[in-house]
């Protein structure tokens, strides 16, 4: 097994083929993708996968599946995918977990490890997360990252114009 990134509780990994069952868990669920305003069909998460996985070809980064390090079970996904932004490309510190892992710190703990990796190991200057104005966990997990809102945009996602704010950090 490859891992990205380990912290005290958690260990970050590259997705592979056979995890599709794990992202479904909640990328299938409509109260996790709630921001997304659906839950992915099966086609959808095929997609997300593949996406990732190319990105780790072209990028050497994409969004890893988060695993407990006590118990191995994959309980979401963490990390790094390009993104823009009103025509600015930024890199962005993304998250999901499954809804029974929420508000017991693995969010931040993962988002942390993906700041620091983004700033020692790809020594970028900047990280972004990108949080609908309505996610308000999301949001208070971007500040506690070290993250203030940079600006406010409109996403067209789903035949929706949705209200985003781009949360940014600089390395110090």
């Amino acid at each position: 097994m490859h891992y990205i990134l380990e912290t005290e509780r958690l260990r970050l990994r590259t997705w592979r083929i056979d995890d599709i069952d794990h992202l479904k868990q909640f990328l299938q669920d409509m109260e996790v993708m709630y921001a997304y305003e659906h839950a992915f069909s099966d086609e959808e998460v095929q997609r997300w996968l593949q996406w990732n996985m190319k990105s780790y070809q072209e990028n050497g980064y994409g969004l890893w599946a988060i695993e407990r390090c006590n118990t191995g079970e994959v309980i979401g996904e963490c990390g790094l995918t390009n993104q823009t932004v009103e025509g600015k490309s930024y890199l962005e510190i993304g998250y999901h977990l499954v809804k029974k892992h929420w508000h017991k710190g693995y969010g931040i703990e993962a988002a942390k490890a993906c700041k620091h990796y983004a700033f020692e190991k790809l020594n970028k200057e900047e990280v972004v997360s990108i949080v609908r104005d309505t996610n308000i966990s999301s949001m208070n997990l971007a500040i506690r990252n070290g993250m203030v809102i940079k600006t406010r945009f409109m996403k067209h996602y789903h035949e929706l114009d949705m209200p985003h704010y781009l949360f940014s950090v600089k390395k110090r």
